[in-house]
């Protein structure tokens, strides 16, 4: 299967981030290195506006085929049409006929190729239109709160649980940002990353980890160094 790999300029949490050296390496080597082992990954694309890290790619074996177009780079563009915009520059220009194809975040390092390869299986297994990568909640979503501008505390969701224990609530599960897995039709045809042929890769909490922020990036550090 076609691994692509994005990885835009200008982040603003933490600056360079896709490149900033994590436990020795720049922090996309790691998920480059998990794509590399992992065997039903026959080919990886990086989808890239910066020459940086281009640079920092292109000794590790993958393949930068073109540069991602500047409008495809900015903080509000989509990450669906950048998607849509790699594998039909690929098909259309490069020969190629991908129909399914996996996105790997290099903001999830702590991802393995079994992660991947495990992903892969469920999507062909299944015959998916798409796999998306989930973590289970430490808290259900009933237990969320909001807070009034007088300072009282109301229930976010109009539903009383009854001061059940966490137990006893059924298990709630996020898309954790580490892998997923698309049918090129589901995205072009209904510009959408789910249909009812939609199914979840579960993955641990300590794996599930996306670097959103300096702290996020200096846990994740600190986790490796444990290692």
């Amino acid at each position: 299967m076609l691994a692509i790999i994005p990885a835009r300029s200008g982040s603003k949490g933490i600056p360079f981030k896709n490149i900033k050296i994590l436990h020795g390496k720049p922090l996309i080597v790691w998920t480059i290195e998990s794509a590399l082992k992992a065997k039903n990954v026959d080919r990886i694309i990086i989808s890239t506006d910066d020459e940086d890290i281009a640079n920092v790619c292109k000794d590790t074996g993958v393949e930068i085929p073109f540069m991602r177009p500047k409008e495809l780079s900015k903080d509000n563009s989509l990450a669906i049409d950048n998607y849509i915009y790699t594998i039909e520059r690929l098909n259309t220009d490069f020969n190629s006929n991908y129909k399914e194809f996996i996105v790997l975040l290099p903001t999830s390092p702590l991802r393995n190729s079994i992660d991947i390869d495990g992903a892969i299986e469920l999507f062909y297994k299944k015959k998916a239109d798409s796999v998306i990568s989930c973590v289970e909640m430490s808290h259900a979503p009933l237990w969320a709160k909001k807070i009034c501008k007088n300072g009282k505390i109301e229930n976010y969701f109009n539903i009383e649980i009854d001061n059940k224990n966490r137990q006893e609530l059924e298990p709630a599960y996020i898309p954790n940002g580490s892998i997923f897995i698309f049918k090129y039709s589901l995205l072009k045809g209904k510009y959408t990353y789910y249909s009812e042929d939609t199914y979840a890769y579960i993955m641990p909490k300590e794996r599930s980890i996306d670097i959103d922020s300096i702290s996020d990036f200096n846990y994740v550090d600190y986790l490796m160094s444990r290692r």
